[in-house]
Protein backbone atom coordinates (compact mmCIF):
# COMPACT_ATOMS: atom_id res chain seq x y z
CA UNK A 1 0.00 0.00 0.00
CA UNK A 2 1.61 3.32 -1.30
CA UNK A 3 1.43 6.39 -0.07
CA UNK A 4 -0.03 7.90 -3.51
CA UNK A 5 -2.91 5.35 -2.94
CA UNK A 6 -3.39 6.41 1.22
CA UNK A 7 -3.21 10.57 0.00
CA UNK A 8 -5.75 9.65 -2.44
CA UNK A 9 -8.36 7.65 -0.06
CA UNK A 10 -8.43 11.20 2.52
CA UNK A 11 -8.57 13.46 -0.77
CA UNK A 12 -11.69 10.91 -1.62
CA UNK A 13 -13.15 10.75 1.76
CA UNK A 14 -12.68 14.77 2.43
CA UNK A 15 -14.66 15.30 -1.15
CA UNK A 16 -17.55 12.66 0.24
CA UNK A 17 -17.97 14.56 2.70
CA UNK A 18 -18.84 17.94 0.45
CA UNK A 19 -17.14 20.22 2.39
CA UNK A 20 -17.75 23.10 0.20
CA UNK A 21 -21.20 22.76 -0.18
CA UNK A 22 -21.39 21.53 4.35
CA UNK A 23 -19.50 25.05 4.66
CA UNK A 24 -22.14 27.33 2.54
CA UNK A 25 -24.49 25.33 5.14
CA UNK A 26 -22.79 26.51 7.81
CA UNK A 27 -22.71 30.02 6.90
CA UNK A 28 -25.96 30.62 6.49
CA UNK A 29 -26.71 28.58 9.93
CA UNK A 30 -24.54 30.56 11.85
CA UNK A 31 -25.37 34.03 9.94
CA UNK A 32 -24.79 36.61 13.41
CA UNK A 33 -23.34 34.58 15.62
CA UNK A 34 -20.26 35.46 17.75
CA UNK A 35 -17.08 34.10 16.50
CA UNK A 36 -17.20 31.43 19.99
CA UNK A 37 -20.30 29.75 19.77
CA UNK A 38 -19.89 29.42 16.26
CA UNK A 39 -16.57 28.05 16.71
CA UNK A 40 -17.57 25.38 19.53
CA UNK A 41 -20.55 24.50 17.11
CA UNK A 42 -18.22 23.76 13.95
CA UNK A 43 -15.64 21.35 16.73
CA UNK A 44 -19.12 20.01 17.82
CA UNK A 45 -20.43 19.27 13.87
CA UNK A 46 -16.83 17.84 13.33
CA UNK A 47 -16.88 15.38 16.11
CA UNK A 48 -20.28 13.98 15.30
CA UNK A 49 -19.45 14.01 11.57
CA UNK A 50 -16.29 11.82 12.39
CA UNK A 51 -18.21 9.53 15.18
CA UNK A 52 -20.89 8.74 12.22
CA UNK A 53 -18.58 8.36 9.76
CA UNK A 54 -16.79 5.95 12.00
CA UNK A 55 -19.74 3.75 13.31
CA UNK A 56 -21.06 3.67 9.44
CA UNK A 57 -17.62 2.19 8.12
CA UNK A 58 -17.39 -0.57 10.87
CA UNK A 59 -20.70 -2.03 11.01
CA UNK A 60 -21.20 -2.16 7.01
CA UNK A 61 -20.56 -5.67 7.07
CA UNK A 62 -22.95 -6.44 10.35
CA UNK A 63 -26.05 -4.18 8.48
CA UNK A 64 -25.75 -6.22 5.22
CA UNK A 65 -25.42 -9.67 7.23
CA UNK A 66 -28.55 -8.72 9.43
CA UNK A 67 -30.63 -7.46 6.47
CA UNK A 68 -29.51 -10.63 3.63
CA UNK A 69 -28.76 -7.49 1.32
CA UNK A 70 -25.92 -8.51 -1.26
CA UNK A 71 -23.12 -5.88 -1.36
CA UNK A 72 -23.07 -5.47 -5.06
CA UNK A 73 -27.01 -4.60 -5.01
CA UNK A 74 -26.09 -1.98 -2.04
CA UNK A 75 -23.28 -0.80 -4.51
CA UNK A 76 -25.92 -0.30 -7.68
CA UNK A 77 -28.02 1.39 -4.69
CA UNK A 78 -25.83 4.13 -2.62
CA UNK A 79 -24.19 4.89 -6.52
CA UNK A 80 -27.64 5.88 -7.64
CA UNK A 81 -28.22 7.76 -4.31
CA UNK A 82 -24.94 9.49 -3.99
CA UNK A 83 -25.51 10.39 -7.56
CA UNK A 84 -28.62 11.97 -7.42
CA UNK A 85 -26.69 13.83 -4.43
CA UNK A 86 -24.11 15.40 -6.93
CA UNK A 87 -26.72 16.13 -9.56
CA UNK A 88 -28.40 18.42 -6.53
CA UNK A 89 -25.14 19.80 -5.85
CA UNK A 90 -24.56 20.65 -9.27
CA UNK A 91 -27.88 22.36 -9.97
CA UNK A 92 -28.27 24.00 -6.67
CA UNK A 93 -27.61 27.59 -5.67
CA UNK A 94 -26.03 28.84 -2.32
CA UNK A 95 -28.64 28.46 0.69
CA UNK A 96 -30.40 31.25 2.61
CA UNK A 97 -29.73 32.18 6.14
CA UNK A 98 -31.63 30.27 8.19
CA UNK A 99 -30.71 31.16 11.94
CA UNK A 100 -31.25 28.54 14.11
CA UNK A 101 -33.77 29.20 17.44
CA UNK A 102 -31.78 29.77 20.90
CA UNK A 103 -32.84 26.32 22.32
CA UNK A 104 -31.90 24.68 19.33
CA UNK A 105 -28.09 22.98 18.79
CA UNK A 106 -28.05 21.75 15.11
CA UNK A 107 -24.52 20.46 15.00
CA UNK A 108 -25.50 16.15 15.05
CA UNK A 109 -28.83 17.32 13.04
CA UNK A 110 -28.74 18.91 10.13
CA UNK A 111 -25.41 19.74 9.86
CA UNK A 112 -23.46 16.53 10.92
CA UNK A 113 -26.56 14.09 9.17
CA UNK A 114 -27.70 14.87 6.64
CA UNK A 115 -25.99 17.95 5.43
CA UNK A 116 -22.57 16.55 5.31
CA UNK A 117 -23.03 12.51 6.38
CA UNK A 118 -26.14 11.97 3.91
CA UNK A 119 -28.03 9.18 2.33
CA UNK A 120 -25.56 8.92 -0.67
CA UNK A 121 -22.04 9.16 2.15
CA UNK A 122 -24.21 7.02 4.36
CA UNK A 123 -24.61 4.16 1.92
CA UNK A 124 -20.82 4.29 -0.06
CA UNK A 125 -19.10 4.33 3.85
CA UNK A 126 -21.61 1.19 4.88
CA UNK A 127 -20.05 -0.54 1.26
CA UNK A 128 -16.40 0.82 1.69
CA UNK A 129 -16.83 -0.85 5.48
CA UNK A 130 -18.13 -4.31 3.73
CA UNK A 131 -15.66 -4.55 1.15
CA UNK A 132 -12.64 -4.00 3.16
CA UNK A 133 -11.69 -7.09 3.26
CA UNK A 134 -11.45 -7.96 -0.36
CA UNK A 135 -9.83 -4.42 -0.91
CA UNK A 136 -6.77 -6.24 1.50
CA UNK A 137 -6.74 -8.99 -1.20
CA UNK A 138 -6.47 -6.89 -3.81
CA UNK A 139 -3.80 -4.81 -2.59
CA UNK A 140 -1.56 -7.67 -0.79
CA UNK A 141 -2.24 -6.76 2.65
CA UNK A 142 -3.74 -7.86 5.98
CA UNK A 143 -7.41 -6.84 6.54
CA UNK A 144 -6.79 -5.75 9.88
CA UNK A 145 -4.44 -3.37 8.46
CA UNK A 146 -6.58 -1.72 5.83
CA UNK A 147 -8.74 -1.62 8.24
CA UNK A 148 -6.75 0.83 10.07
CA UNK A 149 -5.76 2.84 7.30
CA UNK A 150 -9.07 3.59 6.25
CA UNK A 151 -10.29 4.72 9.77
CA UNK A 152 -7.64 6.85 9.90
CA UNK A 153 -7.81 8.25 6.65
CA UNK A 154 -11.93 8.57 7.41
CA UNK A 155 -10.79 10.38 11.00
CA UNK A 156 -8.58 12.66 8.41
CA UNK A 157 -10.89 13.68 6.40
CA UNK A 158 -13.67 14.66 9.14
CA UNK A 159 -11.09 16.78 11.00
CA UNK A 160 -10.19 18.43 7.50
CA UNK A 161 -14.05 19.34 7.28
CA UNK A 162 -13.82 20.36 11.13
CA UNK A 163 -10.47 22.88 10.49
CA UNK A 164 -12.93 23.91 7.44
CA UNK A 165 -15.90 25.01 9.44
CA UNK A 166 -13.96 26.58 13.01
CA UNK A 167 -11.98 28.64 10.09
CA UNK A 168 -15.33 29.36 8.26
CA UNK A 169 -15.68 33.35 8.68
CA UNK A 170 -12.04 33.43 7.21
CA UNK A 171 -12.53 30.98 4.35
CA UNK A 172 -15.90 33.06 3.17
CA UNK A 173 -14.58 36.10 3.43
CA UNK A 174 -11.39 34.73 0.97
CA UNK A 175 -13.36 33.06 -1.46
CA UNK A 176 -16.83 35.22 -1.47
CA UNK A 177 -20.14 33.13 -2.03
CA UNK A 178 -18.75 32.68 -5.54
CA UNK A 179 -15.76 31.07 -5.20
CA UNK A 180 -17.63 28.34 -2.42
CA UNK A 181 -20.75 27.82 -5.03
CA UNK A 182 -18.28 26.94 -7.65
CA UNK A 183 -16.02 24.62 -5.61
CA UNK A 184 -19.35 23.06 -4.59
CA UNK A 185 -20.33 22.63 -7.58
CA UNK A 186 -17.04 21.25 -8.92
CA UNK A 187 -17.19 18.60 -6.22
CA UNK A 188 -21.11 17.63 -7.24
CA UNK A 189 -19.26 17.17 -10.78
CA UNK A 190 -16.54 14.55 -8.65
CA UNK A 191 -19.47 12.85 -6.51
CA UNK A 192 -21.71 12.27 -9.69
CA UNK A 193 -18.22 10.77 -10.91
CA UNK A 194 -17.65 8.40 -8.26
CA UNK A 195 -21.24 7.11 -8.10
CA UNK A 196 -20.95 6.18 -11.35
CA UNK A 197 -17.84 4.01 -10.66
CA UNK A 198 -19.56 2.72 -7.70
CA UNK A 199 -22.19 2.06 -9.90
CA UNK A 200 -20.24 0.25 -12.09
CA UNK A 201 -18.25 -1.66 -9.37
CA UNK A 202 -21.59 -3.10 -8.36
CA UNK A 203 -22.93 -3.95 -11.80
CA UNK A 204 -19.50 -5.86 -12.39
CA UNK A 205 -19.76 -7.50 -9.50
CA UNK A 206 -23.45 -8.71 -9.67
CA UNK A 207 -22.59 -10.01 -13.25
CA UNK A 208 -19.66 -11.52 -12.28
CA UNK A 209 -17.43 -9.99 -14.87
CA UNK A 210 -13.80 -9.80 -13.47
CA UNK A 211 -11.68 -6.77 -13.51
Amino acid sequence: MSVAYITGLVVRLFLLLTPFFVLSVFVATCDGMDLSPRRKLALRTGFAVICASLILYLFGKVIFDCLGISLNAFQIGAGLVLMLNGIDMVRSSLPKNRQIAEEGDPSVVPLAIPTTVGPGTIGTLLVMGASAASRAVELGTSRWFMLIVELCAIFVAGAGVTVMLYCSEKINNLLKDKGVRILSKLTGMYIVALAAQIIFDGVRGFLGIAG
